[in-house]
């Protein structure tokens, strides 16, 4: 299975960038990851719902430029569904199962994704309905990508 990472903007903190790096490291047992960032636009304090939109849709056509046709896309939206880690390690058993030999995780900007970037997906993912910055958003999201694996795979992890 191939594993691709879609985010807006860079990993600026080293603490985040180092644990990006162990879950990679940890995963690259199970299966091919990539990662690819499109980049932020800076959004100006007290921005109009329209800048936000406009700056929305600008960061969503960087990221659709990384979605291939055979990727099967999963967004990371506040609104999608919440699955427990049981939950998610069998979506993605299914979709090998299937014959999805490619999943494309998208995290959007700190202003979420576009309408074009969801209407793309196949999916939509909840984390929570809190927000978090969309940086921590990749280490959560590979911590729980790697415990899918082990829950896949019968191997233990601490819980």
């Amino acid at each position: 299975m191939e594993i691709r990472i879609l985010s807006v903007g860079k990993i600026k903190e080293k603490y985040l960038s180092d644990g990006i790096r162990e879950y990679a490291k940890r995963l690259s047992r199970y299966c091919k990851l990539s990662f690819f960032q499109a980049a932020d636009e800076k959004t100006p304090d007290k921005a109009s719902e329209a800048l936000n939109t406009q700056i929305k849709e600008v960061e969503g056509e960087r990221l659709l430029k990384y979605i291939r046709e055979q990727d099967y896309v999963i967004a990371l939206a506040i609104d999608g569904k919440m699955l427990d880690s049981v939950e998610l390690a069998h979506k993605l058993e299914g979709l090998g199962v299937s014959g999805k030999s490619s999943i494309a995780f998208v995290i959007g900007g700190s202003l979420g994704l576009s309408d074009a970037v969801l209407k793309r997906a196949d999916f939509k993912l909840s984390f929570s309905k809190m927000t978090f910055p969309h940086q921590l958003m990749q280490m959560i999201l590979l911590e729980q990508v790697y415990r899918a694996y082990r829950i896949i795979n019968h191997e233990p992890y601490h819980k």
